[in-house]
């Protein structure tokens, strides 16, 4: 069983803490951790707005608080985060996500992320291979 706090890593694992351009995450599970996926907890930054696109990764969003927009940058079409909304990048689309308010998220990545990943000039993760 693996037992972590959120609060315990903030104050004293800065290994699992990732910060960037006026977002942070907390990663609570990492690759290394054998659960075959890895689970963040991340903060964006109130008027902040991010570009991704993971290309050799899966990720499943649940937002706990605060609001804001993603918008599916093939498509255009833009929904609403407000806290209880959940979205998952089922085809590694690439998005904006807009933070109108400080946004907690809960973010869960398949393939798991190592904890060593930054985001590259595309907004992607290299794949774990890369990193090797």
């Amino acid at each position: 069983m693996i037992v972590r706090d959120f609060h315990d890593i903030q104050k004293n694992d800065t290994d699992r803490v990732v910060s960037d351009a006026k977002w942070s995450s907390t990663r609570l599970l990492l690759a290394n951790d054998g659960m075959g996926f890895s689970f963040h907890i991340t903060v964006l930054e109130a008027g902040s707005e991010h570009t991704f696109e993971y290309k050799n990764h899966f990720e499943s969003v649940y937002c706990m608080k605060g609001s804001g927009s993603i918008t599916d940058l093939k498509t255009g079409q833009t929904h609403r985060i407000k806290p209880g909304t959940m979205y998952a990048l089922d085809q590694h689309d690439r998005h904006t996500l807009k933070a109108d308010e400080e946004l907690f998220m809960a973010c869960c990545f398949n393939p798991p992320v190592t904890g060593t990943e930054v985001h590259r000039a595309d907004g992607s993760y290299a794949p774990a291979e890369e990193l090797a």
